[in-house]
């Protein structure tokens, strides 16, 4: 789990395969499953979540738990994978992690579309056949959509997206531009993806992920925890680290 992300895709290119996990930065896989970090192609492929099939985790008082391996009382009936992912280090730490891979795709195309109507042009998409790998809306004033696979078929999803939607064809710049501005920010806000036009208008700036249904934003965003979160916690934190050694 200590290994970065830069590093594994290097050692993973060669044999044609990739972890679809491109979060700001270079963070290792520990900090990704910890953090639930993620990037534009989230929008296909899922956070972290979705592609931990198994961890290893030290809890609290040493125990070595694993997904699969011997049963360790305290764990016993969790998905390892899925609890820890997000916990940012207060109910285990992971030292091994095994993830769900996906081919290179032979060919990627980007389609920038330059628009007041950013929820529009998302419901359009999300009417249409088309599969794009990552759908940013770079607030105020742009979506990014990005295709991959085989050469044939990201031509035709272009072509029909443009068709659709207009456009230009763009470069990997955005996309850089997009997790920079995910990086800088200072504040991450949930919504429900269908009220993507009530939020926007909201918004100064901000990177929004519509499948995700997140928005990254300048500002700190305030919150407080329901009630039935904080007993949830509270009962994960007494079975996993009862002494409070994790922060």
């Amino acid at each position: 789990a200590g290994i970065r992300l830069g590093a594994l895709r290097s050692a993973l290119a060669p044999a044609g395969q990739r972890l679809s996990l491109d979060p700001p930065g270079d963070p290792t896989i520990g900090a990704c499953i910890a953090t639930r970090l993620s990037g534009p192609l989230s929008h296909r492929f899922g956070t972290p979540r979705d592609l931990v099939l198994g961890v290893t985790l030290v809890l609290g008082d040493g125990t070595v738990a694993s997904s699969g391996g011997k049963v360790v009382k305290n764990v016993a009936g969790y998905d390892l994978g899925k609890l820890v992912c997000g916990s940012e280090g207060r109910l285990a730490l992971v030292v091994r992690a095994s993830l769900r891979l996906h081919p290179l795709p032979v060919a990627r195309e980007t389609l920038v579309v330059e628009t007041g109507k950013a929820a529009a042009v998302v419901r359009e998409l999300r009417r249409s056949r088309l599969e794009p790998s990552a759908v940013d809306v770079l607030h105020p004033g742009r979506v990014a959509l990005l295709f991959e696979g085989g050469e044939r078929g990201v031509e035709t999803q272009l072509e029909t997206a443009q068709a659709l939607l207009g456009g230009r064809v763009g470069g990997d710049s955005i996309w850089d531009e997009s997790r920079t501005r995910q990086g800088d920010a200072s504040g991450r806000m949930r919504f429900v993806p269908r009220d993507l036009e009530n939020l926007l208008s909201t918004l100064g700036e901000a990177i929004v992920r519509p499948s995700a249904g997140i928005a990254y934003v300048p500002h700190r965003v305030g919150g407080v925890p329901t009630a039935a979160a904080r007993r949830l916690h509270r009962a994960l934190k007494e079975r996993l680290d009862p002494a409070g050694v994790l922060a």
